[in-house]
């Protein structure tokens, strides 16, 4: 006996497909991003910069790729926009040829900027994508989406170490072609999603019940300002690693650039492969274990870094990327399931909020590095991941929604 499946069925379903495809793009995207902090040591040669300016660089990119984001998924969650993906896509193309051929450091300010602007409609509406195809698996598809971005992130050094270094900033224009090759990937998205809307306003003429958590508004508020907080203390550590790393090895170590990058790329991979653990927990075992673990137990780690030699430092680097990592995809997902409805603006909040404390960090932690040293930064930050404690006064989701269940159980 064979069963018609129904649009509720077809709305249930992992889209493995999409989800792939997605985080295929999402790797596309964060590739050419994470170019912009792998070359700061060659334009900081190139143009005399000092710490600060670098550290302005990040800050125009990140809240380029922040500031919009929100107010992106707010739109988009109202008048979602299959192709926003593409057209995002062709100002980060712009950005590349752009930053190319600049010879000034105010053209590479205006160069990452659109770059950023790209990111800042990337994020929120692949997000909300992923969430789309996710089916009853959420936590898994945000790993999945964002296993991509931080593959990317961690491919980046690498292919600057080896197209960049040898070949100069004009060497960074070949890699318009990965941007071409996402917007064609992200077109064919886009006329998936487009169905998914059609079947998607279908269903709401049906009125299929969505589960709302039983907080009041207060506490939801609360809530969403403590995963901000955490949010805080994973990307501004992040942004000392990130954006300093290789100048930290090179300064206390003397390393070469190439070799430095290396190292940036071990630890960006074991932010992808943590990334991975995430989400599949947190739908396994409840999102907010995952927070808590995730910031508190880099702590233990990243308080030892500073004081380590280089051999335990490429040690200690794979721990505090695998377990930091691994919080992201819980905290957006614990977010949307707090206000339902609302994907796009969640996604573009927090990923907002997320790039926008990368840029300020960067900016901080480079007049930081300027007034003291880079490895005066890194003793610094090592304290960050502490503030993962207040994760305890997050409300349990899992168990409230057990609560809903059983007293429906009653009801009927």
């Amino acid at each position: 006996m064979t069963t018609t499946p129904t649009i509720e069925n077809t709305l249930q379903k992992t889209i493995y497909p999409i989800l792939i495809a997605i985080s295929f793009s999402h790797l596309l995207n964060d590739t050419i991003q994470s170019l912009i902090p792998a070359i700061y040591p060659i334009l900081k040669n190139n143009y005399h910069l000092s710490f600060a300016q670098v550290g302005l660089i990040t800050f125009t990119f990140q809240m380029a790729a922040s500031i919009l984001q929100p107010f992106v998924g707010l739109y988009t969650d109202k008048k979602p926009q299959p192709y926003s993906l593409a057209m995002g896509m062709g100002f980060t193309l712009v950005g590349l040829l752009a930053l190319s051929m600049s010879h000034h450091f105010y053209m590479v300010l205006i160069s990452v900027g659109l770059i950023g602007i790209g990111s800042s409609v990337f994020h929120p509406e692949s997000s909300r994508m992923a969430h789309a195809a996710a089916g009853n698996q959420r936590g898994m598809a945000q790993s999945i989406f964002q296993l991509g971005g931080n593959l990317g992130s961690s491919i980046g050094p690498l292919l600057a170490a080896w197209i960049i270094v040898p070949h100069g900033q004009t060497s960074i224009a070949w890699f318009s072609m990965i941007a071409l090759l996402a917007i064609i990937v992200l077109t064919r998205v886009g006329n998936w999603y487009k169905n998914y809307i059609l079947c998607h306003q279908s269903k709401q003429k049906t009125k299929a019940v969505v589960w709302h958590p039983s907080f009041s508004k207060r506490k939801v508020t609360f809530s969403v300002v403590i995963l901000l907080v955490l949010i805080f203390s994973k990307f501004f550590y992040l942004s000392s690693i990130r954006s300093y790393f290789t100048f930290y090895l090179i300064n206390k170590f003397h390393v070469g650039i190439q070799a430095s990058q290396i190292y940036l790329f071990v630890f960006l991979f074991s932010v992808a492969c943590g990334t991975m653990i995430g989400g599949p927990l947190g739908d396994r075992f409840g999102r907010k274990y995952v927070i808590w673990f995730s910031i508190l137990g880099t702590a233990p780690f990243s308080l030892m870094l500073p004081y380590v030699n280089l051999f335990w430092t490429g040690i200690l680097i794979v721990p505090i990327g695998l377990i930091l990592s691994s919080a992201f995809p819980a905290i957006l997902v614990y977010a949307q399931e707090l206000i339902p409805g609302k994907i796009g603006m969640i996604s573009g909040l927090f990923f907002g909020f997320a790039f926008g404390m990368g840029g300020i960090g960067s900016a901080l932690l480079g007049n930081l590095a300027d007034k003291t040293s880079i490895i005066y930064v890194f003793y610094v930050c090592s304290f960050l991941p502490l503030i993962g404690i207040i994760t305890g006064l997050l409300p349990n989701i899992e168990g409230s929604r057990k609560k809903m269940k059983s007293r429906a159980v009653i009801t009927k």
